[in-house]
């Protein structure tokens, strides 16, 4: 977690941040129950600090987001998830 940080703290990108901290929390997975809650609210976090509205993934796109995030951390290929996160800004 602490490289985690180091790495949000040091990337200038909003959009990048929110990326990453999104996929790298989920990745780790620290916590028992929660990760994913945990994991969208760092998006909006994220985007925030760079003047980006909030955003909800909703539930009809929940099916395209699991399957964004599954390919990311199955293939560590990031391409299809930020671009799913990108059509939500």
């Amino acid at each position: 977690m602490p490289v985690l940080f180091e790495l949000l703290k040091n990337e200038q990108d909003a959009r990048v941040r929110a990326v990453l901290g999104h996929f790298i929390f989920v990745y780790i997975h620290p916590y028992m129950d929660d990760n994913g809650r945990i994991a969208r609210f760092l998006i909006n976090a994220m985007l925030i600090s760079g003047g980006y509205n909030w955003t909800v993934i909703s539930v009809e796109r929940r099916k395209e987001y699991m399957t964004a995030l599954e390919k990311a951390s199955a293939s560590e290929d990031i391409t299809d998830f930020t671009q799913f996160l990108t059509s939500l800004v």
